[in-house]
């Protein structure tokens, strides 16, 4: 199908373009109308200066800004686009003068009489005394901006706020009162998935730990209609709930003190319209086989969505066992984190579930449940049975998460010495779902990409699919089990279950070679870790936005990268093992802090040397950031120095952190075998170590199990670099991409010239591994993006010529046909990926010969799952095919592929599908939602899109806030794709963010943004005369 009209040659149709493109389908009206659902962002003072689209327009060459439709315009870039016009799209400047002169008083004045300085002098002395007066009194002085800071002397009292109906609300704190203590949670939970609404009974059974007179929890978006309290042995009796919005609280007080000790049961009616958005309890669709569309809902709550299904203590340190009952009709079933414990016929028709009573306290946000038709298999593991439950159609590509997920629970019980506590754990694939996965307790739910695959698929997309089983598998320990206390310390979480899920596949499933992905993920967790808008692992989180940027590589992979280096330090081989059993032993059940873990480490200690584990991490969790080790030599003594590797790196920024780095290092002698790995503690600002004078060469950070970068010194890389190209193996590939990785990132610090860089890399031609290949493709490609942005053609032209110059010959020897081995479908796949993105005819022609024989066979041909992304995206760029693209994407039911599919859609240089595409995803009709991130960041990797997503974003900032919170990755996301390749003043002269507001300015991600465009717009100006020498 083409969605264009074929009679129109250059416009838009108007059933394409046109306003009626936005209006909200039935499941996202509501969502708009009520302002109410984002409280925590106050609207703009009708005094502010609100943001409002640009006036520049996209000019094209044949089509004359007359003859566009005003709708044609909404979207279109303000870019100097292959021979469109470049206009500055800066805003209206407020005119500096002003249309008047003040006139200079008389300089002459007479001297004032004796009775006017008296007066004078006692006016003076009545308004000190009076000011004084105020400063001292207790309390507030009534400014504009509120309460002043109090006077030291006199106790600090907080300002209450005032509750939706006029009264004061008692609790001013954005974390909840530790007085109360819920200990268990009776749910039932009625949904009527045709109105899209449920109705809810919350009874919430608590402990006072405090005398207090109030009980604080959170509510969000629910109508509580009535409310019931009883005190101990008491009566039960009717309670008034109060509510502040804008912190999602609801709260009860008293005018009697509830004493510590006793015991009380708050119990909540309520009911609420199911979420259109990706959280809390919400509703999702899909087309079954016969084009019906089926409906059901299902549940997403970390961090802050729990309170969006039922009133609830939602916080992570307030675990409580939970009871929960749905009503469901009787051609859907439901699931919960237990076992259904029975089914009971209703008056009305409909059937209520009860699922058994959770056997271990809970966190809030690993509650679940879902009302849908879905298919399950099974199998018994030990005492645990493990389904995995798809739509109907999609059954016959759960095999192989049900093996994985099997295999991986068998190891994890293992080697936590502990088993999984619950009786079963299913694993589900949701048709809309934005997170990759959650690791609900006992009910895992997934993308449908991150769980299904074909018995066809490709070793690289299973490697996806047990990558986050083994990641979601391991939280059932490391989040579950035992919970950071606060979502400051969420790296507890998923730090543990990142390093865990690669450490699992190495050992269960070595043919993935999860190996080569886990080293790539470090990478880039330096890449952003380099930058000042960066946070430490372990850091203070204030309100639900910083909340949601926690879930960044900082908390992922940083996370998992210090533990890895911390496991390759300790002594022994299983010292950490045992520390992380008995951290899960001591504190099962409970919620944790990271000092807890680094003191059970410190327990198992076998050696003096390392006697003091929370010594040694507490530099790597604590402050942002991570060392740049500098290495000197003179003869046989190596100095070695650290500082700060702060790519933002002048006065204001400058630090004085230091870490304890354990520094790793192998020689000439002896470089490959793990037993050449020598070790040195570097604590201090610098530290000496002694070499044989005979060694011609030594290398730090052996394998990249450290997080830090390396810079050798002149000498120091000219002696790796000849060590490479006379034998490349005599380094592991581990070392040679971390190699180019560091001098990649010394170049953008301005510590090695760019020379300096591509000396290195002339021992590539003889590079054969996955790792230092698709490093060095990955740094190249991003500086040929950015000189393509920056629309520098005779030096994007050379740069292609030297990539095609470095890696053609391996890019022609590449095969097209089925590839068993992973790590070379990630090379061919790399290499391949970057010849047809370059044009070499080669590359084209094969793979528009392998869509056109996919095409054309009706499904009996397979494109190799490695080789799909690549054939898609040359598909894309012809008119024809992009159309035959489109309706594969419509049918298709395999999600991986269908993923890839739509990757290649957006991946088109013609305009009209730019914005189609675009919209088509903020739709939500063809193209999910929650795809839109991945619609975007693709959009910005071509030439023509990148300045169409960036008016695209800015022009529908609001409506991308209402789909995704505030700091959420997927906002994240979108921001950075947008921005990462800009370069220019003007691109930071704009002043979108700043017009943001409430509505995002503050987001560390903006902050980040533009500090990448600075650093970018640094890198050009101090490199293009160079590169223009060099290449």
């Amino acid at each position: 199908m083409d969605p264009f009209d074929s009679n129109v040659a250059a416009n838009l149709p108007r059933n394409m373009i046109e306003n009626s493109m936005f209006e909200e389908d039935p499941d996202v009206v509501d969502l708009a109308k009520d302002s109410a659902a984002f409280p925590t962002f106050p609207a703009l003072d009708p005094d502010e200066v609100m943001y409002e689209p640009r006036s520049s327009r996209l000019l094209v060459r044949g089509l004359g800004e007359n003859d566009m439709d005003e709708d044609d315009e909404d979207c279109e870039s303000s870019a100097r686009l292959l021979g469109i016009s470049f206009m500055n799209r800066s805003s209206a400047h407020r005119s500096s003068s002003f249309p008047y002169t003040r006139q200079a008083p008389p300089r002459s004045c007479s001297r004032p009489s004796a009775r006017t300085t008296v007066v004078c002098v006692l006016f003076l002395v009545i308004v000190a005394s009076m000011t004084m007066v105020l400063y001292f009194l207790p309390g507030c002085t009534f400014t504009k901006a509120g309460c002043r800071k109090t006077n030291k002397t006199t106790p600090f009292e907080p300002v209450y706020p005032l509750s939706t109906n006029g009264k004061l609300f008692p609790w001013a704190q954005f974390r909840l009162p530790r007085s109360i203590i819920p200990l268990s949670y009776d749910l039932t939970l009625n949904p009527d998935l045709d109105n899209m609404t449920f109705i809810g009974r919350t009874v919430i059974t608590m402990s006072v730990h405090h005398n207090t007179k109030i009980i604080v929890l959170h509510s969000a978006h629910l109508n509580i209609t009535k409310a019931t309290f009883k005190l101990g042995d008491q009566e039960t009796r009717d309670v008034t709930v109060l509510e502040y919005q804008p912190r999602q609280q609801i709260a009860v007080q008293f005018s009697e003190e509830m004493k510590a000790g006793q015991y009380c049961v708050l119990t909540l009616d309520y009911s609420a319209s199911l979420s259109h958005t990706y959280d809390g309890f919400y509703n999702s669709s899909y087309i079954n086989k016969d084009g019906e569309k089926r409906v059901l809902a299902a549940t997403q709550f970390e961090p802050l969505s729990a309170r969006k299904a039922f009133p609830c203590f939602d916080e992570p340190a307030f675990k409580a066992t939970f009871l929960i009952k749905i009503s469901r009709k009787p051609n859907y079933m439901t699931l919960s984190n237990m076992p259904q414990a029975k089914s009971t016929p209703l008056s009305n028709g409909l059937m209520q579930d009860e699922f058994e009573k959770t056997s271990v306290n809970m966190s809030t946000y690993l509650v679940a449940f879902i009302v849908a038709d879905f298919t399950p298999i099974s199998k018994n593991v030990s005492e645990t049975l493990v389904s995995v439950y798809s739509v109907p159609e999609k059954k016959e590509h759960t095999d192989y998460a049900l093996d994985t997920a099997s295999e991986l629970l068998g190891f994890y019980n293992n080697f936590f010495e502990i088993n999984y506590p619950l009786k079963k754990l299913d694993l589900v694939a949701i048709p809309d779902f934005l997170a990759g996965a959650m690791e609900n307790w006992g009910l895992i739910t997934f993308r449908e990409t991150t769980l299904l695959v074909g018995s066809q698929s490709s070793p690289l997309e299973k490697q996806l699919v047990a990558s986050v089983i083994a990641h979601e598998l391991a939280h059932q320990w490391f989040g579950n089990l035992v919970t950071m206390s606060w979502w400051n310390d969420l790296w507890l979480n998923e730090g543990f279950a990142t390093y865990m899920q690669y450490m699992s596949l190495q050992e269960v499933f070595p043919k993935l070679d999860i190996g080569n992905s886990f080293l790539a993920v470090r990478f880039r967790a330096l890449d952003k870790d380099a930058l000042n808008s960066s946070h430490a692992v372990s850091t203070e989180v204030n309100n639900p936005e910083q909340v949601e940027e926690m879930f960044d590589s900082v908390s992922y992979e940083k996370g998992a990268s210090i533990l890895m280096m911390l496991n390759a330090w300790l002594p022994g081989e299983h010292q950490f093992k045992k520390g992380i059993i008995q951290y899960l032993k001591q504190f099962s059940g409970l919620n944790t802090e990271t000092e807890n873990l680094w003191n059970s480490l410190t327990q198992v200690s076998v050696s003096a040397q390392h006697h003091n584990v929370s010594e040694m991490m507490r530099s790597w969790t604590s402050q942002k950031g991570f060392p740049l080790v500098t290495v000197s030599r003179k003869g046989g003594q190596v100095t070695l120095t650290q500082e700060h590797f702060l790519l933002t790196s002048d006065k204001a920024t400058y630090t004085s952190s230091l870490w304890n780095i354990p520094v790793t290092y192998v020689t000439d002698n002896c470089s490959l075998d793990h037993d050449c790995i020598q070790m040195f503690n570097l604590k201090t600002k610098s530290g000496t170590l002694e070499l044989p004078e005979s060694v011609k060469w030594l290398k730090l950070n052996y394998k990249n199990t450290g997080f830090y970068i390396v810079h050798y010194g002149d000498e120091g890389w000219a002696a790796l670099k000849d060590a490479l190209s006379s034998n490349v193996h005599v380094l592991t590939q581990e070392d040679r991409a971390s190699l180019i990785h560091n001098i990649f990132a010394l170049s953008r610090l301005g510590r090695v010239s760019f020379y300096q860089v591509l000396n290195l890399l002339k021992y590539m031609s003889n590079e054969t591994e996955s790792s230092p290949m698709t490093e060095a493709l990955l740094q190249l490609n991003v500086i040929y993006r950015l000189l393509e942005k920056r629309q520098e053609d005779s030096l994007v032209a050379r740069m292609k010529k030297y990539i095609l110059d470095q890696f053609g010959s391996l890019m022609d020897k590449q095969t097209w046909g089925e590839e068993e081995s992973v790590s070379k479908q990630e090379l061919r796949s790399a290499l391949l990926g970057s010849a047809c993105s370059l044009n070499q005819d080669n590359c084209i022609q094969q793979a528009k010969d392998l869509f056109k024989q996919y095409d054309q066979s009706n499904g009996t041909s397979r494109i190799p799952g490695d080789l799909q992304q690549v054939v898609f995206t040359v598909a894309a760029q012809s008119n024809e095919d992009w159309g035959t693209l489109l309706h594969m994407y419509q049918t298709v039911t395999y999600d991986a592929e269908k993923r890839k599919m739509l990757r290649g859609l957006a991946s088109t240089q013609d305009p009209r599908r730019i914005v189609w595409i675009l919209k088509a995803g903020l739709r939500g009709d063809i193209i999910q939602t929650q795809e839109l991130p991945l619609v975007i960041s693709t959009v910005c990797n071509g030439f023509a899109g990148y300045l169409f997503a960036w008016d695209f974003i800015q022009e529908n900032w609001d409506r991308l806030i209402e789909k995704f919170p505030l700091g959420s990755y997927a906002i994240q996301t979108i921001i950075k794709s947008a921005t990462s390749q800009f370069s220019t003043q003007a691109h930071l002269d704009q002043g979108f963010f700043s017009s943001l507001k409430e509505r995002g300015s503050q987001m560390r991600s903006v902050q980040e943004a533009l500090e990448t465009i600075r650093l970018n717009q640094r890198w050009m100006d101090k490199n293009l005369p160079t590169l223009q020498k060099w290449l």
